[in-house]
């Protein structure tokens, strides 16, 4: 009995829509200004001056609130919300390719596909930063700004010092999320693959065929 002889491919599949690469692009921007002017309020460099500083990172942390309201609209009239459910499936075998097997060159053991953008490892990181980190951040942020009306809130048990730390450890753990993503990008069959596809929308996915062409991944 023969061997099947596989080869690799790389084909094209439309991933990302135009509202979540816009929706992307927002969130870098906005997440890297509050970076910036949040380091700032804090005295570590001078750049806007300390009364600017401030006042950019109210106006963006209001617009970043209102603009994460309505992407949590998008995905839930879309059906996107499917995306982000976890999943067990692969989990170790992923585990296991971004711990020893991408640095022997193996192949994906999750092969990207429309109806599954996120691998099982991807799904847990961004449900628990869309879920947890990013609204816990928001919601010390507005306490943070709003902090004359706590009194008539009856939020009096809050104090500033809390409130600051508890904001400041979600900037440190947001930061450290986007050194990770950042590292992530690079790991696609080229170097600028990922980030390619998040501006064009169209993902580059390697898939595997015998000598006749049939796709063994896909059937």
């Amino acid at each position: 009995m023969s061997e099947n002889k596989l080869e690799s491919k790389i084909t094209k599949i439309y991933l990302f829509t135009r509202y979540e690469r816009f929706w992307h692009w927002l969130q870098v921007a906005m997440i890297f200004t509050l970076i910036i002017t949040g380091l700032e309020i804090h005295d570590l460099f001078g750049f806007l001056g300390f009364e600017k500083a401030v006042a950019t990172h109210n106006t963006i942390g209001i617009s970043w609130l209102i603009a994460f309201g309505i992407f949590v609209f998008w995905v839930f009239t879309t059906g996107e919300w499917r995306q982000y459910i976890p999943t067990e499936k692969k989990m170790m075998a992923v585990i296991r390719y971004y711990s020893y097997g991408i640095f022997k060159g193996e192949s994906h053991p999750f092969p990207t596909r429309r109806e599954a953008k996120h691998n099982p490892v991807q799904r847990l990181a961004y449900l628990a930063l869309a879920t947890l980190l990013l609204p816990l951040q928001m919601l010390t942020g507005f306490l943070y700004w709003s902090y004359n009306s706590w009194e008539a809130w009856g939020l009096n048990f809050l104090t500033l010092k809390e409130v600051a730390a508890v904001h400041m450890a979600g900037a440190f753990a947001i930061a450290s999320f986007i050194i990770v993503h950042v590292y992530m990008t690079t790991t696609g069959h080229t170097v600028f693959a990922h980030i390619k596809a998040m501006i064009t929308g169209w993902e580059e996915v390697e898939t595997e065929e015998d000598v006749n062409g049939w796709d063994q991944r896909t059937h």
